[in-house]
């Protein structure tokens, strides 16, 4: 049977391949009606007897072969109905694999970047917690020395001030000399002696000239020689120039 033929059965339902095979039996059966009757008239009763007992024989061979027929549609549908569910099945199951190597594919790959992200992450979290640096606490700053406002205070700030510059002297030796010269006044001034004649009188706790106490003048002092610390410093270094030390003097000097 030609291969157009066979798809065209494939096509038809089971019904119409049993009416096709119904024709055809009705066919076969006209057939051989055609051919037996086509004898001689003339033949008498003992051809038509003949023909009387082959017909049973046409019409058993004609039903033979259309339950053959009929057979081989039934298979042929059988089979293609077979086929269709096999090939359903096989695409079916190829979706199903499809799906499945999806699958594995998007787990490898939320796991790749899950892998990529851990390392990246570690240094920021090590790099949000510096080592703090010890914080050196500041260094208390002495306090600052104090002395009161009299003879006594004015005596020992300037001894201190004496002992940084390398300037001898003692508590007693400055004391002796500040009553013998002015009686412990800072303001104390002679206006009648020689260096009063001349313009520059003597001034203050030690009696120090204008001249002699810019000479003499200690850094860090007051540049006014009527100051106490001031005038005994200034005295001090003069007498220690001249003298060795205030404590050497024992009158005017």
């Amino acid at each position: 049977m030609p291969q157009h033929a066979t798809s065209g059965l494939h096509r038809l339902t089971r019904t119409h391949k049993l009416s096709v095979a119904g024709v055809a039996a009705a066919g076969a059966a006209a057939l051989v009606f055609t051919v037996v009757p086509g004898a001689d008239a003339d033949q008498g009763k003992s051809q038509a007897t003949a023909v009387e007992n082959v017909q049973p024989v046409a019409f058993s061979a004609v039903g033979t072969a259309a339950k053959a027929q009929q057979a081989t549609i039934a298979q042929q549908a059988d089979k293609s109905a077979a086929e269709g569910k096999a090939e359903a099945a096989a695409a079916k199951k190829a979706a199903a694999v499809k799906a499945e190597k999806a699958r594995a594919a998007k787990a490898a790959a939320n796991r790749s970047a899950v892998r990529t992200a851990i390392p990246a992450a570690a240094p920021k979290a090590v790099a949000a917690k510096p080592v703090a640096k010890p914080v050196a606490k500041p260094v208390a700053k002495p306090a600052k020395k104090t002395y009161p406002d009299n003879l006594d205070g004015w005596i020992r700030e300037s001894l201190d001030i004496m002992a940084k510059k390398g300037i001898p002297g003692s508590y007693e030796g400055i004391h002796r000399n500040i009553m013998r010269e002015s009686s412990g006044n800072p303001m104390a001034i002679n206006n009648w002696d020689i260096n009063a004649i001349n313009g520059v009188p003597s001034k203050g706790l030690l009696q120090v000239i204008a001249p002699t106490f810019k000479a003499y003048h200690v850094e860090g002092t007051a540049w006014n020689a009527y100051d106490p610390v001031a005038n005994i410093t200034a005295a001090c270094n003069y007498a220690a120039d001249k003298y060795g030390s205030m404590d050497n003097v024992n009158s005017a000097y």
